[in-house]
């Protein structure tokens, strides 16, 4: 017995130790339920991830628009060709070394092509924004928790508390039994029993301190903050536990939700894009047709002129002699001097441009288009589903919150009843203690039920305080804690 009470109030000392320690210096933050959610959403790598992806989306929102503008693209050669070869401007056997150059740049525009441009884009647009509202639900759903986890500490400090004052006034009994015992008044017994209450509130104190701490520890977990004992949160002074004033029912706050809750815009959003992704299908059986246009120019080594720089020669040569006179017959023969055409010339000499009209019109292509549209309106069906899934579970949501928030309160007007009542007969028993007309034991199972009801109070109170939480969340009120 005296090696399990050492053991007991060497741990309990450890333990207040440790607390003390870490309590030292004023300076600490004191987290609120507004940086707690804010730190959170700053911090959550699912929440940062989940902005990659509307980063993602708005370039290819950006990218679809640009599609739809008409393409330019040049490219020029510059090549060496060894051997013989046909040169494609002056069409004729080169078997020397040759040196050519092509520039060349074209544009197109698709003018129709069943709106599948036009369509992804407005896809693209529906998807970004649907992204937006997906985060705004990743946000939410994190807020919620951190706002639960928030109330737990809440509850395990009044807990503390409540556990705190229990042993507070065991403490006191111990003592004035212990004089009484002293003074031969009281019956050791009654110290004993004393003692031994005293003991296990010193444990049930232990107790708290610990669910406190593992609370602080989820919450710090929670919103990705390194875990430090340091860590406190502020304890405000609540409103009463009370009815709403205005008569709210369930079917309200979901006809409310019904048009604010991000979850249920994305998927409208999402069988909007259902439907442009149908449209761009039936495009890909419809007739394209585009427009486009091109320049080019050329350079050859091969490409020869007359060198105006020097002069023609003139040779005459006999060919035969008249019949009668027997008189030679001449004929003269020009020669010119030749060089290669300039650069500047022939890329004037050689250009040339072109404009095109081209229709494409899908005859048979392995069914691929109807497949596509085949897939497209199963596409369409689920986001359907999806929309009817996401507003069946937003009702059962609130229709479940609504009726834990009835059922706490009630509990909780209950619990306030018990308390009071509890309180009364704990403070008969005191004074029928302290007279000596009541055993330690009674006395001590009195103090118990005192106890358990003041627990079962503020579990209530907070279970209460979390459920209009989430009601005031569904109806598009922010997540805050009503103070006095």
């Amino acid at each position: 017995m005296h090696s399990y009470r050492f053991r007991f109030c060497l741990t309990a000392f450890l333990i207040f130790s440790f607390w003390g320690i870490s309590n030292i210096g004023s300076g600490q933050k004191i987290w609120t339920l507004e940086d707690c959610i804010n730190y959170a959403l700053e911090n959550n790598l699912d929440v940062n991830k989940q902005l990659f992806t509307v980063e993602s989306y708005k370039d290819e929102l950006l990218q679809s628009g640009l599609t739809m503008l008409p393409d330019l693209n040049a490219n020029g050669t510059n090549v060496w060709n060894f051997g013989q070869t046909i040169d494609q401007y002056t069409n004729t056997f080169a078997t020397n070394t040759v040196r050519s150059n092509n520039f060349y740049i074209s544009s197109s525009v698709t003018l129709f092509s069943g709106l599948q441009k036009l369509n992804t884009y407005k896809e693209n647009r529906i998807n970004l924004l649907a992204s937006k509202y997906d985060l705004d639900v990743m946000k939410n759903s994190i807020s919620l928790s951190v706002a639960g986890f928030y109330l737990d500490i809440l509850f395990n400090l009044e807990l503390l508390d409540v556990a705190k004052e229990q042993l507070r006034i065991t403490t006191a009994q111990s003592e004035r039994i212990a004089k009484l015992v002293e003074a031969g008044s009281s019956a050791r017994g009654d110290l004993l029993n004393i003692e031994a209450q005293k003991a296990t509130e010193q444990l049930n104190v232990v107790d708290a301190e610990n669910r406190l701490y593992i609370s602080n520890l989820s919450l710090q977990q929670l919103i990705d903050l390194p875990v430090t004992r340091d860590f406190r949160v502020e304890k405000p002074m609540l409103k009463p536990v009370q009815a709403p004033k205005e008569k709210i029912t369930a079917d309200i706050i979901f006809e409310h939700a019904l048009k604010t809750r991000p979850e249920i815009k994305s998927a409208e959003l999402r069988v909007e894009s259902a439907r442009k992704r149908l449209a761009i299908a039936r495009g890909y059986v419809q007739p394209t047709l585009s427009l486009s246009g091109s320049w080019g120019t050329g350079y050859s080594g091969v490409a020869q002129q007359i060198d105006p720089t020097k002069p023609a020669t003139v040779t005459f040569d006999s060919i035969g002699y008249t019949k009668n006179s027997n008189d030679a017959v001449m004929i003269g023969q020009i020669d010119y001097s030749y060089r290669t055409k300039s650069f500047t010339d022939q890329l004037r000499d050689n250009n040339n441009q072109s404009v095109g009209f081209y229709l494409n019109i899908p005859i048979f292509n392995g069914w691929a288009g109807r497949t596509a549209i085949s897939q497209a309106k199963i596409q369409k069906s689920q986001a359907d589903l999806d929309l009817g899934i996401q507003t069946r579970d937003l009702r059962k949501i609130i229709e479940q919150a609504y009726a834990d928030a009835v059922s706490a309160l009630q509990k909780y007007t209950a619990s306030q009843e018990k308390v009071n009542a509890q309180t009364e007969a704990f403070n008969y028993a005191q004074q029928k203690f302290d007279v000596g007309v009541m055993t330690s034991f009674d006395y001590n199972n009195s103090k118990k039920d005192l106890t358990r009801s003041e627990s079962e109070l503020l579990q209530a109170k907070y279970d209460f305080i979390f459920k209009t939480t989430i009601l005031d969340f569904y109806m598009g009120n922010p997540i805050r804690i009503d103070r006095e």
